[in-house]
């Protein structure tokens, strides 16, 4: 049990002995020995615990993969780009390029090359996610290992793999885990820099950030900060070279960032998609205002149906990381690692200023510190699963911090380090107490977590001690180990909770409902109990059994236990057959254009059943585009449903101005559109586009098609027989174009 205590680094000499040469012809079986076995210089355990942490990584975030259901919206995206080249590139909702997802495409290129090359599917697009999320955990272990021992790489690969929102998160088709994978490899750049104060690991690490900001834009740069800090103070050599190697690096980061910005914008109009999320049809304005300060200060608030985006995540504040809504998804190991950090930077205190473990300290705990700021304070729109960015600078810092203040407790000269440990581990697993006492009654599971954290926390806490007074090393053994299991209990359960769940969709979390707006059960749809959807509804299920390469669409017929049609996600993570205020219509039968989301009326109030879907298929006459509705919600599901492009009008909220009139006029005319949803509500530059569709459109009577289709459900049947002989779908031809 002693090994517990990080092992001395192997002088050159020695390490010159261990890795003598192998003999000829034995190369190749050596290395692949070691792939398995680890490094002469690692102790036994080192390697088959990080592949027994691999395959628990693994295991949670594939577990059921093949009916794991997504993100309708990116689903939507990348089934749009498996049959057309061009929306591919530019990120388009449907497939005829009307308007693009209010994200770059970089996650969706990476999605959709592998429903590409293994056809479209749920476990096809789940693939990339499950690959990065345990890549993100395979490559904390090498970095951290590097500088602080294979001990604190095992505790940190655990604490990631383990983290409830990380594992929700991988389980679903949002951009995240890139993201976070993205940023690792920038983080892994940079050390590697800081420790060979060579330029090109420097400019790799931009390269990977840049790639990283063609995932979600500004939110890759929330650790820039910390990576030029650390450079600047850490790296070898002199302080010119240093500042001319950040300079050559944030060339690298520039052009790496823009490319595919620039590219679009000087693309003509005309000849792409809208830019979704913008207001001026430039992705230079999504990257300043809805993805960049819009985020920060408010500006994009009221994005999302629900009014104030905030409240997906809870009221902004220094204290909303420990909210009923995200402190079971992330906060469970924040007092240990803010302990850590700051334990581990006095400890190296006196080091010289290009000490490496210092540096790496430096790194994750600015990490932490930065995104932990950033999405505590954010005014704009904030999802509880954006904080699964922050859990690798937590398990970084949890692993090589507790190794550190787990030798000084160990130095009985230094009598001031004996409570620094114990009051850490004491901290975290008194919060975790805190954390599952919130869900009591939510399942056995939960409680049996708290007793173990509760149980566990005081046999370490009290295990070091004695251990530390009596001079009994495996005894502090032993209580270390006790430390790691009290305070990974709570983080197993949601995780496990999350794993066993196949629906997420749009705001996934992991865990029991708390009641708030973020959570749902076992890590499903982001309303929780607020949502008023029926259990057993199926949310961003994608059409499987369809190829992306042999061009087969889906059958138009609902996955296999939805029901009927895939029910939409409303921002939050609520089904579409939740509406703006919570109340609930049935799941799955139908998805209705929301009025209040609708961008002033274009398509509101409509319930699209599988019948009308029928009925549109049959009329299409041609045409490009099925159907116009009003936003991106309501068109995934019926792009995923039809294997059709819809044209979304008004974006994710509705208020995006892609259609005009002269627009629709061209469409109309030229024949690649004939249908059109909109309602009565229709306000302000919208209104002309409502006043001329009803004006100059025939209006289609719901009894054209609310008996056309016996797999319709009685629900959706009920749905379309309560509206009026209009029901807010309308035919145009060129002839009504004047």
């Amino acid at each position: 049990m002693t090994t517990l205590a990080p092992p001395p680094t192997p002088t050159d000499e020695n390490s010159h002995r261990h890795r003598a040469e192998p003999p000829a012809g034995g190369g190749l079986s050596v290395r692949a020995r070691r792939l398995f076995t680890g490094a002469p210089e690692d102790p036994r355990w080192a390697r088959p615990a990080l592949w027994a942490i691999l395959l628990l990584a693994t295991a949670l975030y594939a577990w059921n993969m093949s009916s794991l259901t997504g993100n309708d919206f990116y689903d939507a995206a990348v089934y749009s780009g498996t049959k057309s080249w061009k929306a591919f590139f530019f990120g388009a909702l449907d497939s005829g390029s009307f308007i693009t997802v209010d994200k770059p495409p970089f996650a969706l290129w990476v999605m959709g090359i592998s429903a590409r090359v293994f056809g479209y599917g749920n476990w096809q697009l789940a693939l990339p996610m499950v690959a990065a999320g345990v890549g993100s955990v395979a490559l904390l272990h090498r970095m951290v290992k590097r500088d602080f021992g294979p001990v604190a790489a095992t505790v940190s690969a655990l604490v990631l793999t383990l983290t409830p929102i990380t594992v929700a998160i991988t389980r679903d088709t949002n951009p995240d885990p890139i993201l976070v994978l993205l940023m690792l490899l920038g983080a892994a750049g940079l050390l590697k820099a800081v420790r060979s104060g060579r330029l090109m690991p420097l400019v790799w690490s931009a390269v990977a950030i840049g790639f990283a900001f063609n995932t979600k834009m500004m939110q890759a740069y929330v650790v820039l900060p910390a990576f030029f800090l650390v450079y600047l103070w850490a790296a070898k050599g002199k302080l010119g070279r240093r500042i001319r190697n950040l300079a050559v690096a944030a060339v690298a980061l520039v052009v790496s960032s823009a490319w595919w910005m620039v590219i679009v914008d000087l693309i003509p109009a005309s000849d792409r998609p809208y830019i979704g999320g913008s207001t001026d049809n430039t992705v230079w304005d999504l990257v300043i205002g809805y993805n960049g300060f819009g985020r920060i200060f408010g500006a994009s608030s009221s994005v999302g149906s629900s009014g104030n985006g905030a409240s997906f995540g809870g009221t902004a504040g220094i204290y909303r990381m420990f909210n009923e809504i995200v402190g079971g998804q992330i906060s469970w190991l924040i007092p240990f690692a803010t302990i850590a950090l700051i334990g581990g930077l006095v400890l190296r205190g006196r080091a010289p200023r290009t000490d490496r473990k210092r540096a790496a300290l430096m790194l994750w705990g600015g990490w932490f510190v930065l995104h932990y700021l950033t999405f505590a304070l954010a005014e704009g729109t904030f999802h509880p699963y954006y904080v699964t960015a922050m859990a690798p600078g937590i398990a970084a810092l949890a692993g090589a911090g507790g190794v550190m203040l787990y030798g000084a407790f160990k130095d009985r000269s230094a009598a001031k380090w004996a409570w620094v440990l114990p009051a850490a581990i004491t901290g975290s697993a008194v919060w975790a107490i805190v954390l599952l006492q919130r869900v009591s009654g939510s399942g056995t599971l939960y409680t049996v977590a708290e007793v173990v954290a509760g149980v566990a926390g005081a046999v370490s806490v009290l295990g070091l001690l004695v251990g530390r007074f009596m001079k009994r090393n495996k005894l502090m053994g032993f209580a270390a180990l006790a430390a790691v299991v009290a305070l990974l209990a709570g983080p197993a359960a949601y995780s496990a909770s999350a794993a066993t769940s196949s629906t997420n969709g749009t705001n996934p979390t992991a865990g029991p409902s708390t009641g708030g707006m973020g959570g749902g059960p076992g890590g499903g749809g982001g309303m929780g109990s607020m949502s008023g959807s029926k259990s057993g509804s199926t949310t961003g299920q994608p059409p499987t059994g369809t190829s992306g390469t042999s061009g087969t669409k889906p059958s138009g017929s609902a996955p296999s236990g939805s029901g009927g049609m895939p029910s939409g996600t409303a921002p939050g993570g609520s089904s579409s057959s939740s509406s703006s205020n919570g109340e609930s219509t049935e799941a799955g039968s139908s998805t209705s254009t929301d009025g209040a989301a609708g961008g002033g009326g274009m398509g509101g109030d409509t319930q699209v059943s599988s019948a009308m879907i029928k009925y549109l298929k049959k009329h299409q006459d041609g045409a490009t585009w099925l159907l116009a509705v009003s936003t991106d919600q309501t068109a995934s599901s019926i792009i995923l449903e039809s294997g059709e492009p819809v044209i979304s009008m008004g974006g994710w909220s509705g208020t995006d101005n892609a259609m005009t009139l002269a627009k629709l006029k061209s469409l109309v005319k030229s024949g690649k559109l004939h249908y059109i949803i909109v309602s009565d509500s229709g306000q302000g530059s919208n209104s002309a586009i409502t006043a001329w569709v009803k004006k100059h459109g025939t209006a289609v009577s719901s009894s054209a098609y609310s008996s056309s289709s016996s797999t319709t459900s009685s629900s959706s049947s009920s749905s379309t027989s309560s509206t009026s002989t209009s029901s807010g779908l309308y035919r145009l031809d060129a002839s009504d174009v004047s």
